[in-house]
């Protein structure tokens, strides 16, 4: 790299730094500065915000997630995945120089264990910026007015820290009850989501917002509307290409060679199975060997899934009423493939 290009980086790394101390006293900053110096000998913008977060929650409504995920620990979601990296420097300078408009945030749908959370952390580290989690159940209390102040002190924070993502996860769960609230709390709930919304909709702090949910019925039809969110991507159950990832993936997380696997056979015979479950009966597959003082193999694995009920076959029903629903409506978060093609088709009859 020539001395132009390395000025410029330098100046880029500059402005992160700055940027990630904006919201921080003169010695908040110091602080950070040092701290950053001390752990990388150099100023890094993600340990400063990392500081940041920490001087400025005080309410305990916001948890900082600290996260190693990363997009090569999700095995399949193609386009959900390229969607992000298209966007990693969405909130840097130059971005904005060039007339970007600032992100929202992504809505994902699809069932428990899909790999929604997982992607939420994965979304932090693509951008580079803190994770902070936000459980909405907790933003509601029992005094007048206290859910609002609670909604505003969130936002209040998560924009001093920005740019972050703010992750809410289940997002069903916290405004689900937002249509009937006028006879439950006295129009509370609905009083928090009409400002939430009003947010989502005008904010212009780079705050990205990570939702996941489960069941999309529960969710009001203003929350799914253009314009709250940047994309809406639904999750399916993982096709042949993507177990086979996964199961890549997991193995070597729990410090074995993929290799000694026949990752193709149990790919097939995991179909139905989401990621959480792969991950659930190679850990029964381990603890079987353990017992043996042996390694695990593809028979223990065998073992495990004849006794094995994915939620696939307790919630089939749920599952094609979501797929029903996503069609047309959501982005599908996996590309085509032969899988995903007959699921389309059996949808079509």
């Amino acid at each position: 790299m020539n001395s132009a290009g390395i000025h410029s980086l330098e100046i880029d790394v500059r402005e992160k730094a700055v940027e990630a101390a904006s919201g921080l006293t003169t010695i908040e900053a110091e602080n950070a500065f040092a701290l950053s110096v001390a752990e990388t000998k150099t100023i890094t913008a993600t340990i400063i915000a990392r500081e940041k977060a920490q001087a400025v929650k005080k309410n305990g409504l916001l948890e900082i997630v600290e996260t190693k995920e990363s997009l090569n620990s999700i095995g399949g979601l193609d386009c959900l995945k390229d969607w992000l990296v298209r966007r990693k420097d969405a909130f840097s300078q130059r971005a904005i120089s060039y007339g970007l408009p600032a992100l929202k945030g992504l809505l994902i749908l699809g069932l428990p264990g899909t790999g929604k959370s997982l992607t939420a952390k994965a979304t932090a580290a693509v951008f580079n910026v803190p994770l902070l989690k936000l459980d909405a159940g907790k933003l509601y209390g029992g005094l007048v007015g206290q859910s609002e102040a609670n909604l505003r002190s969130v936002i209040q924070t998560a924009e001093t820290i920005a740019p972050c993502c703010l992750w809410i996860d289940e997002l069903e769960k916290g405004f689900a009850g937002s249509k009937s609230s006028g006879s439950t709390d006295g129009g509370n709930g609905a009083r928090v989501f009409g400002s939430f919304l009003s947010w989502m909709q005008e904010k212009t702090k780079p705050v990205f917002v990570v939702a996941t949910a489960n069941d999309v019925s529960q969710l009001p039809p203003e929350m799914l509307r253009k314009g709250r969110f940047d994309e809406l991507f639904y999750v399916d159950l993982p096709d042949d290409t993507e177990r086979e990832a996964i199961w890549r993936i997991v193995i070597r997380k729990h410090r074995r060679d993929p290799n000694e696997y026949d990752l193709r056979q149990l790919s097939r015979v995991t179909e139905g199975l989401t990621g959480a479950e792969i991950e659930a009966v190679y850990l029964e597959a381990m603890f079987a060997a353990f017992e043996r003082s042996t390694e695990p193999t593809d028979l223990d694995i065998a073992s495990v899934l004849n006794g094995f009920v994915p939620l696939s076959r307790l919630m089939a029903e749920q599952i094609e009423g979501l797929r029903k629903w996503s069609c047309g409506r959501a982005r599908p978060a996996t590309s085509a493939s032969p899988t995903s093609e007959r699921k389309l088709r059996k949808l079509e009859v």
